[in-house]
Formats: structure tokens, C-alpha cells, sequence
């Protein structure tokens, strides 16, 4: 043991200076001395049973606590997890990639070997910075404790410079042990994006005015950018009479959904999704996801047709079609650029015209999407999806929600009127994200003054990748409902199934997508120290729901739920 001041507790320092409440972890040898600083600190360790949990958790904070750092200033809205070694991080990867695709502003630490011992091939060896690289803006090792502090910066400030997103950094055991008599380095301010190109501003707005059928599709760097980004949207569309789809697999509120020109999100469906965007000229305006779940057959967007590409991210302005206009820069302060500039170049008329066009499409999408989650089941006594999530939205219409229902998820994106900040999904697509990331929205929203609620609403399918991230929940005595949408089966492998290969349900076996057994989630969930209930039948599940968030701590609701 140590007296000196070491490269652990420099760490520690550093977090603290940088504004860090929790670390979100599962412990092991090589992080040790972290442990013993952290111990020391005031910095609160959230213990996840598995490393996944512990990246979930930290995704889901970061996401959270980005929403309020948006009013508030002086919060820093990143997560930080600290996991063991290769095979940890290899356990983490999973949900390192869903931060990435969701634009978590995490840093991510795994201790390591000793430098000088790795020779001899220990075990738990692996090549940290490579496994973390393709998932991270940033992936490096600290392998000295004089760069202990730039480095720890640096990583900070990658992690929320728009676009932002996950870095990581190894810490080895005997850089972590190394006395030093370094300080933390101080962060600075973090630069947004800028407000773009004037000319390729000046472009963009003359390609709206002269557009016959404008389409926004909005994407989720607009919510990420802030409520004022989200308001540029709306000044926008209202300034050009747009029509405004949110882009296929949508994760944020990225536009009022309950405004008059927001028709719908783009579904995943090839077919539905390009007879939307069959339009002569389309703004997407901070897109990242929009494209089907699996090749299509026809283009989505035809190729004469004018597009104009904004956003944060370089790397997605113009990637999947050619930009006629491109804007590098903050969404909101580019959006806010062209509505000044287009506003003078389109008469009252022609905008009224647009939005008689734009009330005639809403109505046919409307209808054509009315019986989303209804299912086909006159017979079958549980609930429909869209029974569950009209329940939902009379009793918790203002919580936070955390989604990851999967078939569930567009019940709810077309029934529910979801405001601006008020709702997170799984952009990323693979299962175990959303449960991790709701007990870390729970640890957000714990430290307002006034916090809402946080609803889990989870897949059966995803509740069983990581039912034991309910622990952290009842061991932090976190104020959480989960909502099971359970219909025993991974619908969504049925429905791709039949996408993919054709046919009717009674021509497959559909292998290894039932649960037969059924688990019992019930006693999974009390098992773990959350309070549990099964919901069989409709009309028991506003009286559930109603006791569950009237009540401290954790609940899980196992609602049945039929196709």
C-alpha cells in the first residue's frame, strides 16, 4: 500500500473536477486501486452485475442528464464506467455500441495488466484499444502517468464534442499504482458545431422556396442538440409549410408529434417508407439511421430529387444520397440560418397551399397507420400492444420513457403524443440496452429537484438479455417502473422472417423464437428486490400502473401482451 498521491487518485481528482457524480462498474482485480480512490473520494460507485449493465447504465444516465444539461450549465452530461480488464470490456461491447449509435457521451475505462508483465501472456489479456476502437471516437491507452491528466481531458472533451459519443481509455495496474505529483487539467468549454456555411445556407433555403412538396425528416442529432434545436425544426417547417417525417428508427423526440405538420416517423417498411419520401425536394436535418432494418429492393429516395443535408456529423451529411446542399454545423443554429433566409422568399399562399397538401397526406398516413399494435386476436384475452400503450399514456402521458419494446415500440411512436424530451430508445437495434439504460435514466433523474417519472417500457425478449440490472435498481432504491410488454416470443425475428423469406406464419417452424417455458418474470424481478406484478387481462393494467409509480423504489409490471 501506498501513501503517495497516485495515478488512481489523480483519476478520481480528475472526475470530480469534471463534474462526475457516479461511476457505473463491475469490479475487478486490475481496477483495484480505482476501487480504493473512488472509496475515498466523493464520487458514488453504481455496481451493475455485468459489464453491459454497467455500459447501459452509464449510456442511459448520459442521455438523461444530457436533457437537463441543455437548461443548466454546469452539468456535465457525460456517464463514465469502468470495467475489467479484456473479457470485461468484451461483456461491454454490446452497449458500447448502442451508445454509439445513440450519441452517449460516455468514457469508458478497463484497467490492464501491468506494463511490464504483459510479456508473460496473464490471463484476462486482450488488446483493449483495439476491441473498443470501432465502437468509440476515441480508443487509447494511458501508458505513462505524466499523460494521466491530457489524457483524461481529452477524453472528456471528445466524448461531448458534437457529434457526440463514446471514447475510451485503458488504465494499467501499475500506471494506476504510480505515485505522481500531476493535477488534473482543466477542462474548458466545449464547442458546438458552428452555424455553417452561408453559401450552402443561402443554397438551401433557395432550394426551399423553390421546392413544390417540401419534406423535413428529422433526426435524433436535432434532440440531441437541444429543446431549441427542436423549436428550429418547428420554425422552419411552419416558415417553408414542410411536411415533417422523423427518420426510420427515430430514438428522440426530434419534433412536437402532436404539431399540425408532423405526419408520422418513417416506418422500416421499404415500401411505406419510400411512397413518403416520393417527393421532389427532402431536408434532412441531423439524420443518422435512415435506412431499412435489411437491404431493400427499390431506392428510398429517388434520384431526381432534390436533397439538402444538415447536420452535426460530417460523416452523415450526403452518405446515403447525394446532397444538392450540405451544412455542416449545430442543427438548431443551421435550421435557425435557413428559416431567416427563406422566409422573405415565399408568399403566405404558397405556404397555405403546402399545408392543405400536407393536411391530405397526414389523413392517408393516419389511417394507414391507425392499427399499429392492434394485432388480430378478437379472441385472445390479453392485451393488444396498443391497448397496453394507450393504458400507458392515460395514466404516465408526462413520465420519461425509456424504450426498448422492439414490435411494441411503433404502437407507441403512432398512438402516443410524445414531447421533446421525453422519450429514449434503442437506435442501435441489438437487445439488452434498453433495461441498463432505464436504472441509469432512474440515477439522472434522481438528482432534480423535481424529477419526473422514469418508465421502462421493454420487450420481453430484451427484459431477458439483462433481467438482473433490476438489482442496481433495488440496491440503489431507484424510483422505476418498468413496463413488460410480454408476449412470450421474439415477435421480431416471426415478422422478419416473413419479410425476408415470404410466405404465411403456418409455413415455419420459427426455431428458438418462443419461450416455451415461459420465464417467469414475476419472481425473476422479486428475486432481484424489485416489487412485481403480473398483468393478465386489459383492465388491470391503469390500476397497476397507477399503484406502481405512486410508490418509491422499483417496480416491474409483466403486462401479457398478444400478436
Amino acid at each position: 500500500m501506498t501513501d503517495g498521491y497516485t495515478g488512481a487518485d489523480l483519476f478520481t481528482d480528475a472526475l470530480e473536477s469534471y463534474g462526475v457524480d457516479y461511476v457505473f462498474g463491475n469490479p475487478g482485480t486490475t481496477e483495484l486501486p480505482i476501487m480504493d480512490a473512488i472509496g475515498e473520494s466523493d464520487l458514488e460507485y453504481r455496481l451493475g452485475l455485468h459489464e453491459d449493465i454497467a455500459v447501459g447504465m452509464a449510456g442511459g444516465y448520459a442521455q438523461r442528464r444530457r436533457y437537463h444539461a441543455h437548461h443548466d450549465d454546469s452539468i456535465t452530461p457525460v456517464g463514465v464506467a469502468n470495467l475489467h480488464i479484456a473479457p470485461g470490456l468484451a461483456h461491454g461491447l454490446g452497449n458500447l455500441y448502442a451508445a454509439k449509435i445513440v450519441g452517449a457521451p460516455l468514457v469508458v475505462t478497463a484497467g490492464n495488466h501491468s506494463t511490464d508483465f504483459r510479456h508473460e501472456e496473464p490471463i484476462l489479456s486482450g488488446d483493449l484499444v483495439d476491441m473498443a476502437d470501432q465502437f468509440c471516437k476515441w480508443s487509447d491507452e494511458v501508458l505513462d502517468v505524466s499523460a494521466l491528466p491530457t489524457m483524461l481531458r481529452r477524453a472528456f472533451r471528445v466524448a461531448m464534442t458534437p457529434p457526440t459519443g463514446p471514447v475510451f481509455l485503458g488504465l494499467p495496474l501499475d500506471v494506476m499504482l504510480a505515485e505522481t505529483d500531476a493535477e488534473p487539467e482543466r477542462l474548458g468549454p466545449i464547442p458546438n458545431a458552428g452555424s455553417g456555411d452561408p453559401a450552402q445556407l443561402d443554397r438551401a433555403a433557395d432550394l426551399l422556396a423553390e421546392a413544390d412538396d417540401p419534406v423535413m425528416v428529422v433526426g435524433d442529432h436535432i434532440a440531441r442538440s437541444g429543446a431549441d434545436a427542436v423549436a428550429a425544426a418547428v420554425e422552419l417547417a411552419e416558415a417553408t409549410g414542410a411536411r415533417v417525417h422523423g427518420e426510420i428508427l427515430s430514438c428522440e423526440v426530434d419534433f412536437p408529434t402532436d404539431h399540425d405538420q408532423w405526419v408520422s416517423y418513417l416506418p422500416t417498411s421499404e415500401e411505406l417508407a419510400a411512397m413518403l419520401m416520393d417527393t421532389d425536394t427532402i431536408l434532412f436535418a441531423g439524420v443518422s439511421t435512415n435506412t431499412t432494418l435489411t437491404r431493400h429492393e427499390e431506392v428510398l429516395v429517388d434520384d431526381d430529387t432534390t436533397c439538402i443535408h444538415v447536420g452535426d456529423d460530417a460523416w452523415q451529411v450526403g452518405k446515403n444520397q447525394p446532397a444538392d446542399a450540405a451544412v455542416i454545423g449545430d442543427p438548431g443554429l443551421v435550421l435557425q440560418g435557413i428559416t431567416e433566409r427563406v422566409r422573405g422568399g415565399l408568399s403566405d399562399d404558397v405556404v397555405a397551399d403546402r399545408l392543405e397538401d400536407v393536411a391530405g397526406v397526414k389523413e392517408m398516413v393516419e389511417a394507414k397507420m391507425s392499427g399499429y399494435g392492434e394485432g388480430d386476436a378478437a379472441d385472445d384475452p390479453r392485451s393488444s400492444k396498443a391497448e397496453l400503450v394507450d393504458a400507458m399514456e392515460r395514466v404516465a402521458g408526462d413520465a420519461a420513457i425509456v424504450d426498448e419494446g422492439v414490435t411494441s415500440k411503433y404502437a407507441m411512436l403512432t398512438r402516443w403524443d410524445l414531447a421533446p424530451e421525453q422519450y429514449i430508445s434503442n437506435k442501435g437495434g441489438g437487445l439488452g440496452y434498453g433495461l441498463p439504460a432505464a436504472v441509469g435514466a432512474a440515477v439522472a433523474e434522481g438528482q432534480r429537484d423535481d424529477p419526473r417519472d422514469v418508465v421502462g417500457f421493454i420487450g420481453d425478449g430484451s427484459y431477458q438479455y439483462y433481467p438482473h440490472s433490476i438489482y442496481s435498481a433495488a440496491r440503489y432504491d431507484l424510483d422505476l417502473t418498468v413496463v413488460i410488454s410480454d408476449n412470450r416470443n421474439y415477435r421480431i425475428l416471426k415478422d422478419n422472417t416473413l419479410n425476408i423469406m415470404g410466405g404465411e406464419e403456418a409455413d415455419y417452424e420459427f426455431v428458438g423464437m418462443d419461450f416455451e417455458p415461459a420465464v417467469d418474470l414475476v419472481q425473476n424481478a422479486e428475486s432481484h428486490g424489485a416489487r412485481a406484478e403480473r398483468v393478465e387481462t386489459p383492465d388491470g393494467i391503469e390500476g397497476a400502473l397507477e399503484e406502481a409509480l405512486g410508490r418509491d423504489g422499483p417496480d416491474v409490471l409483466d403486462v401479457l401482451v398478444h400478436d
